[in-house]
């Protein structure tokens, strides 16, 4: 299991390490380990949209962003190959969201996550299912 931990935290550093949009939004890595990852963001005055609450495409950003790096964890180059997204409850200023990706199927060249974005309370923000492909190539040599 160690050598897949380690895959993992490389394909994520590579990952972040070139990922100029999760960087400017502020987002960390807070865990990941192979077919999971934890990744929050603080919602910022900036973010927000006319009616005060944190704009849609920032929490899907998340979540996407969530969703990059529990699919790469294996150390394969993967993309995503379609996505959708539940708002459940608003963003605020100030809100610390984290989103929390884990697999729940793999096979072939495919697979499947679950995303749940959920504020610093606890609550339920969004729920996110991605749909991945793995494309030509590694992110990381073994």
């Amino acid at each position: 299991m160690e050598k897949k931990q380690r895959i993992a935290r490389m394909a994520a550093d590579r990952l972040y390490g070139s990922d100029q949009a999760s960087q400017m939004l502020g987002m960390t890595i807070d865990s990941i380990a192979p077919g999971t990852a934890q990744v929050s963001m603080r919602v910022r005055p900036d973010m927000v949209n006319g009616h005060g609450i944190c704009h849609g495409g920032l929490v899907f950003a998340l979540a996407d962003s969530a969703f990059a790096f529990a699919c790469n964890s294996h150390g394969d180059n993967t993309v995503a190959a379609g996505a959708a997204i539940e708002f459940l409850a608003p963003g605020r200023i100030g809100d610390l969201l984290t989103a929390s990706a884990s697999e729940r199927w793999r096979a072939g060249r495919s697979g499947i996550y679950e995303i749940e974005v959920r504020n610093e309370r606890g609550e339920a923000v969004a729920l996110f299912r991605g749909r991945s492909h793995q494309v030509a190539g590694r992110l990381v040599d073994e």
